[in-house]
Order: C-alpha cells, then structure tokens, then sequence
C-alpha cells in the first residue's frame, strides 16, 4: 500500500488544527521570568502562537492549514481557515510576538525549531500572493533569520539529538525559505552543514531515543541531500551509510514501537515514525534504484505504524499532523 495527500487526511489533519490552534490550555510555556510582573498566561504573553500545548506548536500548526488551504482550495474547512487567518494574523499581533522577543533573556526562545517553523510558516505564505499574510508575517520572520544569521557562526558543533534542538531539522526549514529571501543566510546554511556534517562516516543507526520525534541519522542524510550535488550526495551517502544495502544498520529500517499514546514524551515517536518516512521518501531520488525501492518500502512501513494515531489523544494530536503532511507530500 502506498499511502498518499488525500482530500479526507487533508481535511483530517485541518479539523485536528483548527480544534488547537485556539486551545489555549494546556500549555507549556517556554518562559524566563525575571520578576513577579512576568507570572502571565499564554495569551497574554503571545498574542497568535497562544495555543497547540506550545509555541512551535501552534507555529507549525498555522503551516499546515496555510498549506493545506493552498493544496485543496475547496476542503471543507477552507472558510473556518480563512476566518482564523483574518483575525489572529494581523500586524498587531505580530507586533506582540515581535514585543516578547525584545524581552530579557529571550535569545534562546524556541532555539533552533520553533525559529525554523515561524520563517516555514512565512515561506508558504508567500506562496500566496493574493492574500496579505507574507508581508504581515516579514518581519517576525526576519527577526528569526537575523537570530539565525547571529547564532550559526557560533555553534561550533552540531546538536544531533532527535528532538527540539536538533541542528540538521532546522537547517532544512531555514535553507528553504533563505534560498528566496535571504542570500547571506542560504549560503551560511550550506557552509555550516558541511562544517557539521561533510565528515560523518559510518552512521551507528543508535536511535531512536525513547522519546525522540526526529531520527538524527535521516534529517541529516536529508540535509546534505538539498546541501550537496547529486554526485557529491552519492558519495557522501554511500560513506556515511556504508553498509545499507545488506539493511545495516537495521534500526533505520525498524519503525519505532509507541507504548503509550497518552504519554507526551512517548508519543514523540509516532513523530519519530513520520519524520523517517519523510527522510527516506525524501533521499531515495538519490540512491541506487534497489536502494531507492527499499527506502519507499521502508517509509510505508513507519507511515503505517504512525499514521492511523494522528489524532485521538491531544498529546499527540496537537502536532503530529505536521509530520504527517511533510511526509506524505513526498514523492511516494
């Protein structure tokens, strides 16, 4: 079975969104308080990524449905899309985003993922011409572009652990919208993920962690596929995976198992499942063609554990629909 974007997940993923976005509890907050004056609710601190159990969540949570309403224009939820766009993206409310990031200790605010996210969820703006929300979202976006351009340059080593602050994945959002919006930032993008990742040799497959929502070896293996050219991508693959075509190492190829849904940490690998379908479906253009059919193999098998557990239990669904969408707009 080959699991494709479909009108019904596409609506799926939309209703689950629209239930969160606006949920404002429960929340966890990414908050340094610097006096009493600071013990403030999420809404009040953000005026739009007030919701979704989290900041990058509900950021993310935006791309999706500003993606999903430019994919199928005439999806059920297109007016309720619509409508919640009108009234939570205005350039007030950007100017509050804007206001908490002048805050005292916010320079690691949502360090590196929920930054990646915000100028995600600008980039597809812009793929909307007709509607006002890029030039409303422009300069959140560049203040996450200049945190960027700031920090990259002192990172000296990449962080590879598969969640949140994960280096490669963020490096994937922000070339993306820096390859039309910022040249100096594209370039800084290509030259640090060589620094990190041109050297790796022989991956130990050592995941995933029990409550990883990245795999570390794939988001890098696709980086350097949109980094590298297609001869300098083969030979990169074939020394940091040496041995993937006798299926070592085998955890690449073994989705995870989820013990507890209900369990905000353990659910992270349902997410972990996604993400690696969208790696594998992402490089497999790249590999030898027995090579290619094993990762699609390989990418419907972690979409078939993860998919059917988007939504039902809130800790998962007030994200995993995201992951959901990346991987399946790849290329079966």
């Amino acid at each position: 079975m080959t699991h494709e974007l479909t009108l019904a997940a596409a609506e799926r993923f939309a209703e689950a969104a629209l239930g969160h976005v606006t949920r404002e509890y429960p929340h966890k907050l990414d908050h340094v308080m610097d006096g009493p004056e600071d013990v403030r609710g999420p809404r009040d601190l953000h005026p739009i990524f007030f919701g979704s159990f989290d900041w990058h969540s509900c950021v993310h949570g935006y791309w999706l449905l500003m993606r999903l309403r430019r994919l199928f224009p005439d999806m059920a939820q297109a007016r309720r899309i619509d409508g919640l766009f009108e009234e939570m993206l205005t350039e007030d409310n950007v100017a509050g985003e804007l206001a908490y990031l002048d805050r005292a200790y916010s320079g690691g605010f949502e360090r590196p993922y929920g930054w990646a996210w915000l100028i995600a969820l600008h980039r597809e703006a812009q793929e909307r011409p007709d509607m006002p929300y890029a030039d409303i979202l422009q300069p959140l976006a560049r203040a996450f572009a200049d945190r960027f351009l700031t920090y990259l340059p002192k990172l000296t080593y990449p962080i590879r652990v598969g969640a949140h602050y994960n280096t490669a994945f963020a490096l994937i959002l922000a070339l993306a919208w820096a390859e039309t919006n910022d040249a100096d930032l594209a370039a800084l993008v290509r030259a640090r993920a060589s620094d990190y990742y041109s050297g790796d040799r022989d991956c130990s497959g050592w995941e995933p962690g029990g409550d990883e929502f990245l795999s570390a070896a794939m988001v890098e293996a696709l980086l350097m596929r949109q980094v590298l050219g297609e001869a300098e991508f083969a030979g990169w693959f074939d020394a940091f995976l040496p041995r993937l075509a006798e299926g070592e190492p085998a955890s690449l190829f073994t989705p995870a198992f989820v013990s507890d849904r209900s369990d905000g940490k353990i659910a992270h690998l349902d997410g972990f499942n996604l993400t690696r379908a969208w790696c594998w479906r992402g490089i497999a253009d790249r590999l030898e063609p027995h090579l290619a059919d094993r990762a699609r193999a390989t990418a419907e098998a972690h979409l078939e554990a993860s998919l059917p557990y988007v939504t039902g239990d809130y800790m998962g669904e007030h994200w995993l629909a995201t992951f959901a969408l990346l991987a399946l707009e790849q290329p079966a």
